[in-house]
């Protein structure tokens, strides 16, 4: 059974995602462990609750650092024996000591088909304002392994959206979470628990490419 630690800050609409398909029984041998967040008012810890799944606000202002934080953050993951840690819309930026105690074991979903509209300063809404100001015909979303750069890891998944010309940023962003985000991120987070893929050279092998 893998066991994932879901990091939030907002609504939650891609833990929603994942807890549906388990709740489906379409993404098996698969337990949510805890869902933790940077803020103690996000509607995703209630989401959490709502299933009897334990849940943890860390609040990086409340440590008297960053590092602090971070060991307050990896001791909860370690505590609950979290062996995958899933980004979902989760705002703060992790910082080496994280991303090194949990190597090859963090992803994200990032909603552009990187390497477009990626890296430092997209995030949220500003992706797809820059999308719709380049004039792309299609956009969608990745799921990638987090390292040490910002939207650098390697590429387990990706979705194509098609943009219409009457797209404003709030509904591509809504049109790419339920076309792409909700779809790709548990059909990942099942690859590896089917032990799947694995990294090669920065990139990701399937069993079918091996």
């Amino acid at each position: 059974m893998l066991r994932i630690g879901v990091l939030v800050s907002g609504g939650g609409t891609n833990l929603q995602a994942i807890i549906n398909q388990i709740e489906k029984k379409q993404l098996n041998n698969v337990e949510i462990g805890m869902v933790i967040s940077n803020k103690k008012d996000a509607y995703a810890l209630k989401r959490a609750e709502k299933y009897n799944i334990p849940t943890k606000a860390l609040v990086p202002k409340e440590f008297e650092n960053k590092s602090a934080f971070n060991q307050a953050l990896i001791q909860t993951l370690d505590k609950e024996k979290i062996d995958l840690v899933v980004l979902a819309g989760f705002l703060v930026v992790l910082d080496k000591e994280v991303i090194q105690a949990f190597e090859n074991r963090i992803i994200n979903v990032h909603p552009s088909l990187i390497p477009a509209f990626s890296g430092k300063g997209y995030y949220g809404l500003k992706v797809h304002e820059a999308a719709l100001e380049r004039g792309v015909k299609y956009t969608g979303a990745t799921v990638h392994f987090v390292d040490e750069g910002t939207d650098t890891g390697p590429i387990i998944m990706q979705k194509v959206v098609k943009v219409k010309w009457e797209d404003t940023p709030e509904s591509l962003q809504k049109r790419v979470m339920e076309e792409a985000e909700w779809e790709i991120m548990p059909k990942a987070i099942q690859m590896i628990a089917n032990q799947s893929i694995k990294i090669e050279s920065n990139r990701v092998i399937t069993k079918e490419e091996a």
